[in-house]
């Protein structure tokens, strides 16, 4: 995850998910396997100057400009040369881009960095690109599926389960329910909710 409890995500690094109640919104995962990770999306063209939309998925928006050279998905090299604020996004001028059909042909283009530029997140904070893909697991070790995004609808952070068969499963991403989480072993441990109120509800009859 990216952000922390309570708080933002590391000052100019991509928001992380945080197993808080309140956290800040996912970005796009990356490809593991490039060890690269997405800092904003270019949306449509603004104006006829060659502007654009810009929208960050970073804790400070501006950090995006900040990083120096950017590359797309397919390896295409990006340098944002100047941000200005709009009304819920950012707006950027693109190196080398003057008029609105150079902006236009970069429309929905997702920009990224190597994940070495970034700080280590802290405590309990997980980037969403180190989240997505991991094999999850319940208590004793039976597969329940992969990880393949991490959502947030204004209620906090949500882990979206892919099974091997059937419907996604979202779960909230909070201690109780992720108990467990192994980057390096690429797995996380989860309990679903109900199984939480059971034990619950167990402990409750036990204590009474």
């Amino acid at each position: 995850m990216s952000g922390r409890a309570g708080r933002d995500g590391p000052h100019g690094a991509p928001q992380s998910a945080s197993r808080d109640p309140v956290a800040p919104a996912p970005a796009p995962s990356a490809d593991p396997a490039e060890k690269r990770i997405c800092v904003a999306r270019i949306g449509a063209a603004h104006g006829t100057t060659g502007e654009v939309r810009l929208w960050p998925f970073t804790a400070d928006p501006k950090a995006a400009a900040s990083y120096g050279g950017l590359t797309t998905a397919d390896g295409r090299a990006i340098e944002i040369a100047s941000v200005r604020a709009g009304k819920g996004f950012l707006i950027a001028r693109i190196a080398g881009v003057t008029d609105r059909n150079g902006a236009e042909r970069l429309c929905n283009l997702d920009l990224f960095i190597p994940r070495d530029r970034l700080p280590p997140p802290a405590a309990d904070e997980y980037y969403h690109a180190d989240l997505i893909g991991l094999a999850a697991q319940d208590r004793d070790g039976q597969p329940l599926g992969t990880v393949i995004a991490v959502h947030n609808f204004g209620a906090g952070d949500l882990l979206e389960i892919a099974p091997a068969r059937g419907e996604t499963l979202l779960l909230p991403f909070t201690a109780e329910v992720a108990p467990e989480i192994d980057i390096a072993g690429r797995r996380i441990v989860l309990v679903p909710p109900a199984e939480i109120e059971a034990d619950d509800e167990h402990q409750r009859k036990r204590e009474g």
